[in-house]
């Protein structure tokens, strides 16, 4: 066979022909055309890789033509089901069968009917002859669609069928005419050089047997079954003409009805289907017209009902935009999308009584499930009343269950146990909205009284809650509408003898204690480390003596704090309010007559003496109960909390920077010391909130909380006050040794001046300088930790406890902080203990030699909190203003240097506030040093730039000073 010269006319041909296994097919040909333009005997088969050589004879469309015809092709067929290769021959004698042909000829129906789709407005089809030339003859596609009428002919003994096809209105002959079924779904039917297609999607398989044969006939005996299976589907789809039965058409508008399908303990679901008269379809086929066949008598009636698919869609849109899903993508039953119901069987019907309003307004209608149990559709809401007397709030309260009433505290035990089902009166089952739970849990938790509903005045909170949610309607009275808004707190007038002024936050908080006061609450001060707690409460305590004085009553108040504060407290008061008389109830040597306490204002005590003198303290009936750090009780089973809690006051207050340390539980213990009761119990507030909160990360639960404390609880950040502060504080913490420190100190300090004094009597002091110096330095390293200069002390240190705890304070809040110590050995014990605590820092004395990456790493990485450096190798040439602490662990003799250590984070680019902590042990000589800096302030800026120097500016009076 000769090949197509491409460079000559030639044309394609897309030739008709019979497969002796797979059927009918299309191949594309490139036929040559002799010099009289017809086709020649030379032509080619044309694949996608071999049409390119012919691409100026061939059009976009045929390439894709023939792309698709490659796939229908023997061998690609082939290699694509059968894995090994393999000749055709062979195939198609070893593994060709009826399941082969059934499963690949659709698939290749549905690639010729695109074909015949695409050559039907050009018509250029030909027929193969049996040598395979390829345009034996042209076929024409018919233009239109023809109709096909099925006709049926029923009679006392039989029924015979058969169908008739028009095409532009005129019947075709076509039985008996050599007509051939091409392709079977849909039809294309090949007749007398015409190729026919049909509306409706008629299947060949439907003519096939009429081709060679007049009608088909249905015996009496098996009419029936026959009618049902084979001729109602027909009628569905088709056109049918009868005779002998009847076909009737009946058009409805449809109602939407959803079905509950209620499973118990299981996934309960919605049914949704189409009521069209008295018919009912499921939603999920497509059929625009449903049959039903019915027999009356002798006759058959078939009735066809017009669906409006359009609109079943639209309603099941509808659903889906409300909430609901797919079960699985089969089925078209429904189920809540985003459940967080705990009990799945009843959240579709919590679903349909959230929505009915709407359901019922877009025309649906609900139907009850099949089971025993019957169930109220219908929205639920409650109207409360609320009436407040002097300590309690009186609520009464309705339950509308659609038309039904209740009285709301018939449902008590229902929502304390979590039971969904509540039965009407008329035996209907209402089912509680899983959100009531949350809303009301607390509600009954926390209330007291059988009959009724009352609720403790410090829950003002819940109340509060109530009053925004929509489902309440509330009735306050003016005063506790007042209560509502804790933000619009009346001023108070400062006290006349308070030294200072606040800022005005500081004020908002002095403001919110006389509230406290006034509505008898206890409340919690939580605002950020170095906001001054202290002040705001110093100036309360000095507004109340002066109210006292006025109205001649006396109050002592005890503040309860750990022993490392207590120093700091004397040393504020003494600064901002000289006139309160304060006594410190503290160390092994107090008086245990408390009687002495009523000729003070304030009692300032710790949390291990007020656990050890729990049975005197508890017969003193204070004025204030003031816990600072109240952290310090968190523990509910701890001696500290059992010991507060049973001491007598009229008011309460606790001091926390960080009142949740570790677990939501933090907050029991110290809200129940301030307001017994407002939290429940403390298994109820485990299990309400905690396993809530923390274990299932619920943002209700969480949400409630902190409306029950929100009055309660003033917390303020460093960042939302920070235009108010200074751009950076400096405060002295004041540590007392713990006793080993404190002897080991004690018995240093005697040898060194012993040794000293007698020098300056008999004049060899100057020689002594090297001495001192030495005397200086170990003291000053015993005051910091006696670690530092005897490997073999294993006991404690007051600053290092109390340094650590100031820093997990400081840390909890998400801040960085600079640690300074001129000592590598201080740096050192620190070291160790975080490497212990896994607590992650960054490192630099005069050693370190990577100093640039060390410092970019510390201000780059978030989770890098602490950074370590000795003020020698950190004074200078350090910028780390990510960090908005400064820790300095001991003093230095020259304030200079401080300032620069001071400077490493306070520069440009530093956008925070600053806090600067000094760690100063009292009476040691680092309290001297103080002294004597500010002494010498004026000399060391100007003179003194060395230890050495300043050493030589000392004088004898200034040496015995710091020796005493």
């Amino acid at each position: 066979m000769l090949r197509v010269d491409s460079s000559k006319p030639c044309k394609i041909v897309y030739s008709l022909c019979k497969h002796a296994y797979f059927g009918y097919l299309i191949e594309p040909h490139m036929v040559q055309l002799n010099p009289q333009g017809d086709f020649s005997l030379t032509y080619q088969r044309l694949f996608s890789h071999t049409a390119k050589e012919f691409a100026k004879h061939l059009t976009d469309s045929d390439f894709k033509l023939i792309k698709i015809l490659d796939e229908t092709e023997q061998d690609f067929i082939i290699k694509k089901y059968h894995k090994k290769v393999i000749r055709p021959g062979e195939f198609f004698s070893k593994f060709f069968n009826d399941k082969f042909y059934e499963t690949v000829r659709p698939k290749i129906e549905k690639k010729l009917s695109e074909v015949l789709e695409a050559l039907k407005p050009e018509g250029s089809l030909y027929l193969m002859d049996n040598d395979g030339w390829p345009a034996e003859r042209k076929i024409d596609i018919a233009t239109e669609p023809s109709t096909v009428l099925f006709h049926f002919r029923r009679n006392e003994t039989e029924t015979r069928y058969f169908p008739t096809i028009k095409y532009q209105g005129l019947r075709i002959d076509f039985m008996f005419k050599d007509a051939q079924i091409i392709s079977n779904q849909p039809a294309w039917l090949l007749l007398n050089d015409m190729i026919y297609f049909f509306e409706q999607d008629i299947e060949g398989k439907k003519l096939l047997p009429f081709l060679n044969k007049r009608y088909i006939t249905i015996p009496k005996a098996t009419e029936e079954t026959y009618f049902e299976k084979f001729v109602a589907p027909l009628i569905e789809k088709y056109h049918v003409y009868a005779e002998g039965f009847d076909i009737k058409t009946e058009k409805h508008d449809p109602t939407p009805t959803l079905k509950v399908i209620y499973v118990e303990s299981g996934i309960s679901q919605l049914q949704l289907y189409f009521k069209y008269g008295e018919y009912a379809f499921a939603m999920g086929n497509e059929k625009k017209v449903t049959v039903r066949l019915a027999k009356e008598g002798n006759n058959y009636v078939f009735t066809r009902i017009k669906r409006d698919t359009a609109f079943e869609k639209q309603k099941f849109e509808t659903l889906l935009n409300l909430g609901l899903k797919k079960t699985s993508a089969l089925f078209h039953n429904l189920e809540v999308a985003d459940n967080h119901d705990d009990d799945q069987s009843y959240a579709i019907i919590n679903w349909v009584n959230e929505h009915i309003e709407r359901l019922k307004e877009l025309g649906f209608e609900i139907e009850q499930h099949n089971g025993a149990k019957k169930f109220l559709f219908a929205t639920s809401k409650i109207d409360f009343e609320i009436k407040e007397d002097n300590d309690w709030f009186d609520i009464n309260a309705i339950v509308y269950f659609g038309i039904h009433p209740v009285p709301f505290l018939s449902l008590k035990q229902h929502i304390l146990h979590k039971k969904r089902e509540f039965t009407l009166p008329d035996g209907t089952i209402a089912i509680i909205p899983e959100k009531w739970f949350t809303q009301y849990g607390s509600l009954f938790s926390l209330s007291e009284g059988g009959k009724s509903l009352h609720l403790k005045k410090h829950h003002i909170g819940l109340i509060n809650e109530l009053a925004e949610d929509s489902i309440a309607n509330i009735t306050l009275s003016r005063k506790l509408e007042r209560l509502n808004d804790f933000e619009n707190i009346a001023d108070t007038q400062m006290p006349v003898h308070f030294k200072g002024d606040l800022r005005s936050y500081q004020k908002a908080g002095y403001n919110w204690f006389s509230f406290l006061r006034e509505y008898n609450f206890g409340g919690c001060l939580a605002d950020d480390m170095g906001l001054g707690k202290t002040i705001q409460t110093l100036a309360m305590l000095q507004k109340l003596k002066e109210e006292n004085d006025q109205n001649t009553i006396h109050g002592t108040s005890l503040i309860v704090m750990p022993t490392s504060l207590i120093y700091n407290w004397l040393n504020e008061a003494k600064k901002f309010t000289p006139k309160l008389k304060i006594h410190s109830h503290t160390g092994t040597t107090r008086d245990k007559d408390v009687s002495i306490f009523a000729k003070y204002d304030i009692v300032i005590t710790t949390y291990g003496i007020t656990r050890v003198d729990i049975d005197i303290l508890k017969d003193f009936y204070f004025s204030y109960i003031i816990l600072d750090e109240s952290q310090n009780i968190k523990n509910p089973s701890s001696k500290s909390f059992k010991a507060v809690k049973t001491l007598k006051s009229k008011h309460r207050l606790i001091l926390s920077g960080t009142p949740v340390e570790n677990s939501v539980s933090d907050l029991w213990t110290q809200l129940t010391f301030l307001n017994p009761g407002l939290l429940g119990t403390q298994s109820f507030f485990n299990e309400e909130y905690v396993q809530a909160i923390e274990k299932k990360k619920d943002e209700d639960k969480a949400r409630k909380l902190q409306a029950i404390i929100k009055p309660f609880v003033l917390r303020r950040t460093k960042e939302q006050v920070a235009a108010e502060l200074p751009s950076k504080t400096e405060q002295v913490f004041y540590c007392d040794m713990s006793e080993d420190q404190a002897a080991y100190y004690e018995k240093t300090k005697s040898a060194y001046r012993n040794d000293l004094l007698s020098s300056m009597d008999d004049g060899t002091y100057a020689k002594k300088q090297v001495q001192l110096l030495q005397g200086l330095t170990a003291l000053r390293q015993l005051a910091n930790h006696p670690g530092m200069i005897d490997d073999t002390y294993t006991s404690d240190s007051g600053k290092f406890e109390n340094v650590v705890h100031t820093l997990d304070n400081v840390l909890k809040g998400g801040h960085k902080v600079l640690i300074f110590s001129q000592f590598v050995k201080h740096l050192n014990i620190f070291r160790t203990y975080f490497e212990k605590e896994n607590i992650s820092f960054s490192y630099l004395d005069g050693s370190t030699k990577n100093r640039g990456e060390i410092v970019a790493e510390f201000q780059k990485n978030t989770e890098l909190k602490v950074f370590l450096i000795s003020i020698k190798a950190g004074g200078v040439g350090l910028n780390l203003t990510q960090a908005d602490y400064v820790f300095i662990l001991d003093p230095w003799w020259n304030p200079a240097v401080e300032q620069q250590a001071i400077d490493r984070t306070h520069r440009i680019g530093q956008e925070k506030k600053v806090f600067i902590y000094k760690f100063i042990s009292k009476d040691t000589v680092e309290e001297k040093i103080l002294a004597l800096q500010n002494r010498k302030k004026r000399l060391a800026s100007s003179l003194i730039t060395t230890e050495e120097s300043f050493f030589k500016s000392l004088s004898k009076d200034d040496i015995k000073e710091i020796l005493n």
